[in-house]
């Protein structure tokens, strides 16, 4: 079954449950571990930096919204290892994972059934994982 127009599968995130139309905003889950490392610019000497510069980036486009879904939209960055204790700014909820980044992450998709989501990371297995 098709997704809705304007909720289409945006690059490389999965969506958590495309078919769904609420009132609330679309939420977006960055794998924050997969995201900061896919660019290498030098965030292994500094993940914690590193995460700190994801979520500030994240922060300014939260309001506007993300290609093809207008803001604001609700962030949620999984942290874990070395950047567990990055905080939370507005327009952005960092949840730093106990364990495996991607655990916490298929356990937020699960609590969003019903809503909007997209999950940005390029973690093929991750993909597989939040698609089932």
């Amino acid at each position: 079954m098709a997704p809705p127009p304007g909720r289409e599968r945006r690059g490389p995130g999965a969506p958590c449950d495309p078919g769904a139309m609420n009132e609330l905003p679309l939420l977006l889950i960055v794998d924050g571990a997969n995201v900061v490392g896919s660019v290498p610019d030098g965030w292994w000497r500094d993940r914690f930096g590193a995460a700190e510069r994801l979520r500030d980036r994240l922060a300014a486009t939260a309001p506007e919204g993300i290609a093809g879904e207008p803001g604001p939209v609700e962030v949620l960055l999984v942290v874990e290892g070395a950047a567990r204790g990055v905080g939370s700014v507005p327009g952005v909820m960092v949840e730093p994972a106990p364990g495996s980044g991607d655990d916490l992450i298929v356990e937020r998709v699960r609590a969003a059934a019903g809503r909007t989501c997209v999950v940005v990371t390029a973690d093929r297995e991750l993909r597989r994982r939040v698609e089932a």
